[in-house]
């Protein structure tokens, strides 16, 4: 299925690596890995739990943009550069979704692209 349409956030690398914060196609929406980086540059160095939410944050303005919220996520990723970290990151979730219980995933051992990045999160939703 071809995608139905593009969302954007305006990130330095979507337009040199070829990719859009979300895909909407169909009733789903694919939001891609999400860290808490503005215009470049890494927030909250240090700290997972609040990189986690800056994440979650940059997620849902993307599942806004594509007509979906929060709750309609059914599933998650997320990737830790240290395992030292799932259960700051894990509150952070639970937070958002200890209601919705979307199917989730948590990886650690991670190596990011800049080593301040602690954490990414990508999710997809389903409306129908």
């Amino acid at each position: 299925m071809a995608a139905d349409k593009k969302i954007s956030s305006g990130g330095p690398w979507e337009e040199s690596i070829g990719y859009s914060r979300a895909v909407v196609a169909g009733a789903y929406i694919h939001v891609s890995g999400s860290t808490a980086t503005v215009d470049g540059v890494s927030q909250h160095e240090g700290d997972a739990y609040s990189q986690a939410k800056a994440a979650f944050g940059i997620i849902e303005k993307a599942l806004v943009a594509g007509g979906h919220t929060l709750q309609d996520v059914v599933r998650t990723r997320v990737y830790l550069a240290s395992a030292s970290d799932m259960d700051a990151v894990g509150r952070a979730h639970g937070e958002l979704f200890s209601e919705i219980r979307p199917a989730a995933t948590m990886l650690a051992g991670i190596k990011f692209i800049n080593p301040a990045m602690l954490v990414e999160i990508e999710v997809d939703s389903y409306k129908p």
